[in-house]
């Protein structure tokens, strides 16, 4: 239960972030931050959990990792401009 309270408020962070209008490279920056700090959660949460999710919690971290990852290359992208 306390996953997906966690999932669902990480979701909503990301969310709202990407909801926000964006101006320039910094605002994606802001929400390649966000994107961070969710990872850093999620890794909490996994361990509060003893990483026993059936693999869910790991699939949600990756999949965090990978918008992480394009977030990053949309801001070097986005700098270049």
């Amino acid at each position: 239960m306390k996953i997906v309270l966690i999932a669902t408020a990480l979701s909503f962070v990301t969310g709202f972030a990407y909801a926000a209008e964006v101006k320039d490279w910094r605002d994606l920056e802001k929400v390649h931050h966000h994107i961070q700090e969710s990872i850093k959660e999620m890794e909490r949460a996994r361990a509060a959990n003893h990483y026993d999710m059936q693999g869910h919690g790991a699939k949600a971290e990756q999949f965090l990792r990978d918008a992480e990852k394009e977030l990053h290359e949309a801001v070097e992208a986005a700098r270049k401009h």
